[in-house]
């Protein structure tokens, strides 16, 4: 049984903004990163899974549970950071943690233990008679966090949870999240490629209400035909040097660029199973074109990003249809 499934879920707005048909599950713990631009549908996606929006069609179910015919159960099993943390400022962090328990329906024996155990994981113990409003950007974000766990929920849902951090307290969360995963399915969503990738075990990428990829950031190259990539820099003719890449087996998706000094620069893709550069270096030194460059590539998860939320990707791909042909 899976940890969360989200099956064909949409939500449409007047204006067309929403989600539209994402299905997607989750069956261990970790850590899942929801990407996409602004307007993606990433808040709304998280709205509807924690029972705050009802979808227009499509069912979410927590540990076999629906989200609607099951709310209170299901809310029990998720802890959820919007991207604006709900905090009462004129409240001590424990006085806060305490009236989150208490609507979260801890019982009053458990109360106090729950409310030191989830300041101990996020490190705010010795903030805890602090007032929120004196707080640094950072505190409060933790404090946020620890009204997400208050409960011990198996899902914790964390909407950009860095926005508005420094370096310093980007590096602090990041470690937290990381830790996390250990006993719970994380889910988050960020704009910050390069944190993503750093934290996440596997990714779901949405663009205008779909969802156009998911996997591991390795699933998501081998998709792309990238994961093995060479770029390469010889003197010669862009002709010539076509000649020679196209007719060695194993190489695919050649571009090229012609550069200063009578130099072409070509990138391509080739088959990991297939030894290419011997090849390679013997044609080339018998059409007389030196090599001033020949190195791996490896994409990054930005890369991939671009690359799959391009619309001409989505419209070649039938994720969304041309609107002028629509």
């Amino acid at each position: 049984m899976s940890i969360l499934e989200v099956k064909n879920i949409t939500r449409l707005y007047p204006n067309g903004s929403g989600v539209n048909d994402i299905s997607f599950s989750i069956d261990s713990h970790g850590v899942y990163g929801l990407i996409g631009v602004n307007g993606a549908g990433k808040s709304t996606l998280f709205n509807i899974i924690t029972g705050y929006f009802e979808p227009t069609s499509g069912s979410v179910t927590v540990d076999g549970l629906d989200n609607i015919k099951d709310s209170l159960k299901v809310r029990s099993k998720i802890g959820y950071l919007p991207e604006i943390p709900p905090l009462y400022q004129d409240m001590t962090v424990m006085e806060y943690l305490i009236f989150a328990a208490e609507l979260r329906g801890i019982s009053k024996a458990d109360k106090l233990k729950q409310v030191e155990f989830v300041m101990g994981k996020t490190h705010i113990l010795d903030m805890k008679n602090r007032l929120i409003r004196n707080l640094s950007k950072g505190y409060k974000q933790r404090v946020g966090m620890s009204q997400a766990l208050l409960g011990n929920p198996e899902i914790i849902i964390l909407d950009e949870p860095t926005v508005g951090l420094d370096p310093k307290q980007i590096i602090e969360i990041r470690e937290l999240i990381k830790e996390l995963k250990k006993d719970h399915t994380v889910i988050l969503s960020s704009h910050i490629l390069s944190e993503v990738e750093e934290v996440c075990d596997r990714f779901i990428i949405i663009a205008k209400g779909h969802v156009v990829a998911q996997g591991t950031a390795d699933e998501l190259l081998d998709s792309l035909g990238g994961k093995g990539s060479m770029h390469l820099t010889a003197k010669g003719s862009k002709n010539k040097l076509k000649d020679i890449i196209d007719s060695i087996k194993g190489i695919k998706n050649a571009s090229y660029t012609i550069v200063s000094n009578g130099c072409v620069d070509c990138s391509f893709n080739y088959d990991e199973n297939s030894e290419v550069r011997d090849e390679l270096f013997d044609k080339l030194a018998k059409a007389n074109m030196p090599i001033y460059r020949l190195n791996p590539e490896k994409k990054s998860l930005e890369d991939i990003f671009l690359t799959i939320t391009d619309e001409k990707y989505l419209i070649k791909n039938n994720i969304i249809k041309n609107e002028v042909e629509a």
